[in-house]
């Protein structure tokens, strides 16, 4: 069974090529526009192209069983008909439901008449270094609703999940609803990360205007779009679920132990 893996030089993508191989996969084809850069184990088989570059994918599709495809939505309708024409049989899809605008990927997949497994992500855990800037600088992190909580994954459980839907059976026609293992306050995340610094942070709520413009260094104009979207978990937070530990036999990373696995991006 070939199976391909598309965006294979992004965090996620390098990520599921790494879980194939350790889940005992032994035909992985990786699709990278800079294969260069992702230095990929002896016995991947790279292919050069990319899902924004149509004319790249055929060869890269021929003979393919499975695919992972990584979100991109530009072309989502033209890649899903390539992959059927090509005999592409089963897609799994990173993609969201219809309160994200990754929708129009599963729905995509879906009218291809393929096989699909959808998996449906939240907010990963390595946007946490949203606040590494005012964590290196201070003991005070200013954001702007504290209190908003969710359950936040890391890309790394994302692609272990990735991994076993492909290279098992019984996953067509299934949506995952993939979160981290507990749902934390965005001030609970700020207070891990000093734990694992070994310092005391404290959290002062800024205005909403105030937060967009310390945001739109970094984010431009989505800082009022995400300072907006947070919000709503005040009210209505997301909570956790056992999808991944359920489907890989493993649990998922604590956000604690990822920040001090990470703690180096905070110093």
């Amino acid at each position: 069974m070939k199976i391909l893996v598309t965006g294979a030089t992004g965090n996620i993508g390098r990520m599921v090529v790494d879980h194939l191989l350790a889940g005992g996969a032994t035909d992985v084809r990786a699709l990278s526009n800079h294969p260069e850069r992702a230095a990929f184990p002896a016995g991947v088989e790279v292919a050069h192209g990319y899902l924004r570059r149509l004319s790249s994918l055929p060869a890269a599709f021929e003979g393919v069983d499975r695919m992972y495809l990584a979100p991109v939505l530009e072309t989502v309708n033209e890649v899903v008909e390539l992959a059927k024409a090509a005999g592409i049989r089963h897609i799994v899809d990173l993609s969201g439901d219809a309160s994200t605008d990754w929708q129009p990927i599963a729905k995509a997949v879906e009218g291809s008449g393929l096989d699909w497994t959808h998996l449906y992500a939240g907010e990963f855990t390595e946007n946490a270094t949203i606040w590494a800037g005012q964590i290196k600088a201070s003991d005070e992190i200013r954001d702007p609703h504290p209190d908003a909580a969710n359950a936040p994954l890391t890309m790394d459980d994302i692609a272990r999940v990735a991994a076993k839907v492909l290279l098992t059976e019984g996953h067509a026609g299934k949506t995952y609803e993939l979160t981290g293992p507990e749902t934390l306050t965005r001030a609970e995340k700020i207070r891990a990360i000093g734990a694992a610094l070994g310092r005391d942070l404290t959290v002062v709520q800024l205005p909403r205007d105030e937060a967009i413009r310390l945001l739109e260094p970094d984010m431009g104009e989505y800082a009022q779009w995400y300072v907006d979207g947070i919000a709503s978990m005040v009210e209505h937070p997301q909570q956790a679920t056992t999808v991944i530990a359920d489907l890989t036999g493993a649990p998922a990373t604590t956000f604690a132990q990822w920040a001090r696995d990470n703690v180096d991006l905070f110093r």
